[in-house]
Order: structure tokens, then sequence, then C-alpha cells
């Protein structure tokens, strides 16, 4: 199952989906966990020291990798270089699995080690002071869309993605890339303006959209909540000892999270589960493509110096049966 975390800065995404990874590992489930947030938290939330987190390769640094990588010997992409973030898989590309190695979890994925278990973490890398002025943040996270956009997964496998703040990912296509999007929201008023912005936004695209309430202090702000975000608020997440300890860096051990929160995790995995029975890969590939055209119109085309629709193979459908080549 894919899965996001969204919401705007401090809102608490990142610890949600670092608590949310470790419930995962406890369980035994394969996980592999992606920071795609230009802060790059996800690794010291997961235990991480700084310099440890400060190790970890980057994505985008070895985009020229993964794309020689995924586009495999696809007749329609002429070489490397004339991939995009959104450029779709087709007959011939090479996909990636979340149990399965591969070259570019070798180059971009580290094992975490956690209670219970081990995940693989993967990170955009950092806007550097080297990309001020000649870059944007959308050139780290564009291997994070090709990655997932060449990604078969199937039940009880997870990949967990901690996004960037905000709307910033309806920048492409990558919103439409989960089975789940969790957005976080604190009981204020701005806590609830991007849950906005989401819910226009992904109307129109079968987004599967839940809320999460973070910083609960009293039945008041879970009333607020539910007045503004009616159904869409899934579970709620209190004060946490655990969670005060973890960011101190002496997380205890995870079976002594509180029994409230526990109980939270496993509302939020029984309900991104329970999205498995409604996928549709058909409408996930046509979605693909459309963004992809979008981008290849927009500045591809002119980028790469090719005609980046001829890209698209019109007969293919990604899915969990489809084989990958060699």
């Amino acid at each position: 199952m894919k899965i996001a975390f969204v919401g705007k800065g401090g809102s608490g995404k990142t610890t949600l989906s670092s608590l949310f990874i470790r419930h995962l590992a406890a369980a035994g489930a394969p996980v592999v966990a992606i920071d795609a947030d230009i802060n790059q938290h996800l690794g010291p939330a997961l235990g991480l020291g700084d310099e440890e987190a400060a190790a970890l390769p980057a994505m985008g640094e070895r985009l020229p990798l993964i794309k020689d990588y995924l586009r495999g010997n696809n007749p329609r992409i002429a070489s490397a270089a004339t991939m995009i973030k959104t450029t779709p898989p087709g007959e011939g590309s090479r996909l990636v699995r979340v149990r399965e190695p591969n070259p570019v979890y070798d180059a971009c994925a580290r094992p975490v080690e956690l209670d219970g278990g081990a995940v693989r973490l993967m990170v955009t890398g950092p806007f550097t002071d080297a990309d001020l002025g000649v870059a944007c943040y959308h050139s780290k996270t564009g291997a994070v869309e090709l990655f997932l956009n060449h990604l078969v997964d199937g039940p009880d496998e997870y990949v967990v993605v901690d996004m960037t703040a905000g709307s910033d990912s309806f920048a492409s296509g990558m919103f439409t890339r989960f089975d789940m999007t969790f957005l976080v929201a604190e009981p204020t008023r701005k806590g609830v303006s991007v849950y906005r912005q989401y819910k226009e936004y992904a109307r129109d695209f079968g987004v599967e959209l839940k809320v999460v309430g973070n910083k609960i202090q009293e039945p008041d702000d879970i009333d607020f909540l539910r007045a503004e975000v009616g159904d869409d608020l899934l579970v709620t997440v209190g004060r946490s000892d655990w969670v005060r300890a973890m960011e101190k860096g002496r997380p205890p051990r995870f079976d002594l999270l509180e029994e409230t929160n526990a109980r939270a995790l496993d509302t939020l995995r029984a309900t991104a589960d329970a999205t498995y029975e409604r996928r549709d890969w058909e409408r996930y590939t046509r979605q693909m493509v459309h963004f992809h055209l979008k981008n290849a119109e927009s500045w591809g085309n002119e980028r790469t110096g090719v005609d980046l629709a001829a890209q698209v193979d019109p007969h293919y459908v990604l899915g969990e049966s489809v084989a990958t080549p060699v």
C-alpha cells in the first residue's frame, strides 16, 4: 500500500509518519520509508543521529542512475536523458517492488533498525546552498515521483512517504500516486486550510483522503475539527510522553507507546489496508499519462528537445501481474 502523510509545516506529519512506520515495522510488515519533505526530518524521527541522517544517499543526486535503471529496454524512451519526473512505464520498463532488491535500493536506500524489524529509508536529499537561485525543490522530489510511477506493491506491503509541507505536491501528479493520503491537521484555522486545498485539488482524481487530528488537548479541539472536516476526520492524537522522549533522542521501547495512540495507529493501518480492494490500476495508469502529457507540453518537450508524448505506451497498464524485464 502506498501511503502519504501531508499537512502544513509544524502540523506533526513527520512525527505521525514516523510513528506509523514504527507501528508497521513492529508488526513485521515490509516497509519502504521515503522522506520527500524539504526539511528532511524523517531520519532523525526514526532514531538516526544527525551525522547518520546527513550521510543518507540523496535520491535527487542519483537521478541519472534511477532513470537508466527504470528505462530498461523500453523502445519508446530514446535515452535516460529524455526521461522526466512524470515519465510513465511501458513495455520494456523495469519496475520496482517493495520486497525485491534492485539497483535503486542499492544506491538510494539504507536499512534502519526499529523495534521488531528494519525498514528501507530513502530520502530526496536536502535543498542546499548550491541549489539557491538555480533549482526548485521539485527537481529533488522528481526522483520520488519517478520511483512511485514504476512501483508495483501488493497487500501487506507498505511505502510510506513524508511529503513536502503544504500543497506543493500539486505542482505535479505525485498526489495521485497513493492508495491513502493522511492529512495531519491541528485544531486551528491554519491547521485545516491545507485540508481544504487538498480536498479541492484532489476532488476530480479519486484521491482517498482522511484527516488525522494532532495536538489535541481538549474535547473542544475534536469538536472544532469535526465541524471543519466532517466525516474525513478519522482519528485524533493527543499529548504523548513517548513522542517527547523520542524528540529528545531517547525513545522508549515502542510497545510502551500510549494505548490510545497505539489504537489510532491501528486505525490508520486498517483504513489504508481497506483501500486495496478498491484499487483501479487502469485509472492509476491513466492519471500518470495525464500528468505526463501536461508536464511534457508545459516544459518537458522544450527541456529535452523531444516529443515526450511519444513515451506513452497506449496499451500498457501497470499492475501487480506485470512482469519486470531482466
